[in-house]
């Protein structure tokens, strides 16, 4: 088995590439650390689920590139690559995961603006007179 582990996690816009080996529970997002990164505890705690419902967390160092979107659908991109990855390693780590729905791609994008609307739905103010 390799020793780093390599997957990818999407989100919207956003893409998240990881590397994860074992290590202390170091976590750096695009060379800065999570807590500088995202700011928000609540993205914290959507970045480390994987890991604590996998009993793993402090016990692997991760390095994330994350690209692309905002910050919600980045910390859930990188959450995704996260379960991706312990899937890898260990596959008994699997129904946990994916009975918290952490495997699935959620594939819900941004709907396009149309043209004469003011939004992709919304429409200009009507006026009858």
């Amino acid at each position: 088995m390799t020793d780093v582990i390599n997957t990818v996690g999407r989100r919207k816009t956003a893409v998240a590439r990881i590397y994860l080996k074992a290590g202390q529970g170091a976590i750096t997002i695009n060379k800065r650390d999570l807590k500088q990164y995202f700011t928000i505890e609540t993205l914290q705690n959507t970045v480390l689920l994987p890991l604590s419902l996998a009993n793993s967390l402090g016990s692997f160092d991760i390095k994330v590139n994350v690209q692309g979107g905002g910050t919600t659908g980045q910390a859930e991109a990188t959450r995704m690559a996260i379960a991706r990855a312990l899937c890898q390693l260990n596959p008994e780590n699997r129904p946990v995961l994916k009975k918290a729905g952490l495997l699935t791609r959620d594939s819900r994008m941004v709907e396009r603006k149309k043209p004469g609307r003011r939004k992709a739905r919304r429409r200009f103010q009507f006026s009858k007179r």
